[in-house]
């Protein structure tokens, strides 16, 4: 898994890390039972503060992508199917969300977005 964190985003990094991390657990690229690398290594490698990745473990494991074991390290919770359909519904609407927002600010009338999606759909 490469986590790959962008300075000129509007985005904090705890939430991209978090966000690529949801995405590999849901795409099946980390699979349940997966260890994580621990808090400090996943600091030192993107060179960011342990504090930040400390909060994106956490809402991970809020969320119940992930679990702590003290002393072991984190890892891939169990996914119940349902649970994952509806994770994987929220993204593709948060996604979506700034889909439409973007087409706004450029004025695209929603047939034309509608369109789009139909034709990146069928691909």
């Amino acid at each position: 898994m490469q986590i790959i964190i962008s300075n000129s985003s509007k985005e904090p990094i705890y939430e991209q890390i978090l966000k690529q991390i949801q995405t590999a657990i849901l795409s099946g690229e980390l699979a349940e039972g997966d260890a994580l690398p621990s808090i400090r290594q996943l600091a030192k490698d993107l060179k960011i503060s342990v504090i930040t990745t400390k909060r994106a473990y956490e809402e991970l494991e809020k969320s119940g992508f992930i679990y702590s074991i003290v002393g072991k390290g984190s890892f891939v919770a169990e996914q119940n199917l349902d649970v994952i359909r509806e994770k994987k519904l929220r993204v593709i609407e948060e996604q979506l969300s700034a889909v439409i927002s973007n087409s706004k600010e450029i004025g695209l009338p929603y047939e034309e977005l509608q369109e789009l999606l139909k034709l990146l759909y069928e691909e």
